[in-house]
Protein backbone atom coordinates (compact mmCIF):
# COMPACT_ATOMS: atom_id res chain seq x y z
CA UNK A 1 0.00 0.00 0.00
CA UNK A 2 1.25 3.23 -1.13
CA UNK A 3 2.25 5.52 2.38
CA UNK A 4 0.47 8.53 2.06
CA UNK A 5 3.15 11.77 2.68
CA UNK A 6 2.30 14.32 5.05
CA UNK A 7 1.40 17.82 3.51
CA UNK A 8 3.64 19.64 6.15
CA UNK A 9 6.28 22.06 5.13
CA UNK A 10 7.38 22.55 8.32
CA UNK A 11 6.15 26.03 8.76
CA UNK A 12 3.84 25.63 11.48
CA UNK A 13 2.03 28.42 12.21
CA UNK A 14 -1.48 28.17 13.66
CA UNK A 15 -2.67 31.51 13.37
CA UNK A 16 -4.94 31.16 10.12
CA UNK A 17 -8.44 31.45 10.28
CA UNK A 18 -10.18 28.55 12.29
CA UNK A 19 -6.46 28.19 13.66
CA UNK A 20 -5.28 26.82 10.50
CA UNK A 21 -1.94 26.41 9.94
CA UNK A 22 -0.53 28.89 7.55
CA UNK A 23 1.79 25.79 6.23
CA UNK A 24 -0.33 23.10 5.33
CA UNK A 25 -3.95 24.51 6.60
CA UNK A 26 -4.36 21.63 9.07
CA UNK A 27 -5.71 22.16 12.40
CA UNK A 28 -3.96 21.21 15.34
CA UNK A 29 -5.45 17.80 15.91
CA UNK A 30 -5.23 17.19 12.78
CA UNK A 31 -1.54 17.17 12.48
CA UNK A 32 -1.58 15.28 15.78
CA UNK A 33 -3.76 12.10 14.18
CA UNK A 34 -2.49 12.50 10.60
CA UNK A 35 -0.63 9.45 10.97
CA UNK A 36 -3.21 7.47 12.41
CA UNK A 37 -5.71 8.34 9.71
CA UNK A 38 -7.29 5.78 7.97
CA UNK A 39 -6.53 5.94 3.84
CA UNK A 40 -9.75 7.38 3.56
CA UNK A 41 -9.97 9.60 5.30
CA UNK A 42 -6.26 11.52 4.98
CA UNK A 43 -8.04 11.45 1.00
CA UNK A 44 -11.16 13.20 2.28
CA UNK A 45 -8.61 15.44 4.44
CA UNK A 46 -6.32 16.18 1.66
CA UNK A 47 -8.99 17.89 -0.54
CA UNK A 48 -10.60 19.79 2.57
CA UNK A 49 -6.85 21.38 2.86
CA UNK A 50 -6.62 22.24 -0.92
CA UNK A 51 -10.01 24.60 -0.35
CA UNK A 52 -8.57 25.66 2.72
CA UNK A 53 -5.14 26.95 1.47
CA UNK A 54 -7.16 28.48 -1.04
CA UNK A 55 -8.87 30.35 1.24
CA UNK A 56 -5.85 31.58 3.24
CA UNK A 57 -4.29 32.73 -0.10
CA UNK A 58 -6.71 34.94 -0.59
CA UNK A 59 -6.29 37.02 2.72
Amino acid sequence: MKKHKSPCIERCDFSGPKGWCLGCARTRPECQTWKNMKPYDRNKAEKELQKRMNQISKM
